[in-house]
C-alpha cells in the first residue's frame, strides 16, 4: 500500500539500531552535552538554494537534500525533493519529504503547492528539523520561503512522525547532510546549494549554534 501524507499520524516502528552505530555518536555533541545526563533532542538545519535559469518544460533543475539522525544513512534518513516527487510515483513540481528505512521509502508528505520552478535567480530558503521525544522521531520542513511555492512547511505540511528505538540525536552529523545532498538533474541551472546554519537543542534547554556555511554545490 502506498503511504501518502494522509498517513502522517501512522507510527512505523523501527527495529533497534546496531550497537556499533549507537557507540559511534557525534563527538562534538557529546562534548557539548558536558555530562551523560544531557543529550541532543532536536536539530535544525537552515538551507538555501539559489536557482539560476530554470526550465519548466524539462522540469529543471531537480534538487534533493538529505538529513539523518545516525552516521549511516542507509539505516534511516529523510530526503527532500525540490521541483519533483520521486516517491512512490514520479510527479512534477512541488516539494516532497520522504522517510527511508534500510534504503526503502516508508512514508511521504507533500507541499501544498505543486508548481514548477520558473523564476530566474530565485532564492529558496527553508529549515530541515528533526526531533525525538519518548519513542517518536519527527522529520519536518519549517519556515520555507520561495517565489515559486510561496511559504511552505510547518504544521502537518512536509512533516512525518515515526516510532523509534532512538533515545537521542547524539549521532547526528551535518557532514551526512552535506555529503548526501545535491543536484539530481540540470546542475547547470543551479547557482548554489548551501547548508548555512545548524542549531542543536539539548535536553537541558540549551541551544548550540554552528554558523559555519557548508557548500554542497557552487556553480563556477
Amino acid at each position: 500500500m502506498q503511504l501518502r501524507s494522509i498517513y502522517l499520524v501512522r507510527r512505523i516502528w523501527l527495529v533497534a539500531l546496531p550497537l556499533l552505530v549507537v557507540l559511534s555518536c557525534l563527538v562534538v555533541a557529546r562534548t557539548a552535552a558536558a555530562h551523560e545526563s544531557v543529550s541532543v533532542v532536536a536539530v535544525e538545519e537552515d538551507w538555501e538554494l539559489v536557482v539560476g535559469d530554470p526550465d519548466a518544460d524539462t522540469l529543471a533543475p531537480q534538487v534533493t537534500t538529505v538529513f539523518a539522525p545516525v552516521h549511516n544513512p542507509d539505516l534511516l534518513y529523510a530526503a527532500v525533493d525540490f521541483n519533483h516527487h520521486s516517491q512512490f510515483e514520479f510527479a512534477s513540481g512541488g516539494i516532497q519529504l520522504q522517510v527511508w528505512i534500510n534504503n526503502e521509502a516508508v512514508a511521504t508528505s507533500e507541499s501544498h503547492a505543486n508548481g514548477k520552478l520558473n523564476a530566474n535567480n530565485e532564492h529558496i530558503n527553508w529549515t530541515q528539523r528533526m526531533s525525538v521525544d519518548h519513542g517518536s522521531l519527527t522529520f519536518s520542513i519549517i519556515n520555507g520561503q520561495s517565489d515559486t511555492w510561496g511559504a511552505f512547511g510547518g504544521g502537518n505540511e512536509l512533516s512525518v512522525q515515526i516510532g523509534t528505538s532512538i533515545n537521542d540525536l547524539n549521532c547526528y552529523s551535518p557532514d551526512v547532510s552535506v555529503h548526501n545532498s545535491g543536484i539530481g538533474f540540470a546542475s547547470n541551472r543551479v547557482k548554489s546549494l548551501t547548508l548555512n546554519k545548524v542549531r542543536i537543542a539539548l535536553s537541558n534547554g540549551e541551544t548550540l549554534e554552528d554558523t559555519n556555511p557548508r557548500s554542497v554545490f557552487q556553480h563556477d
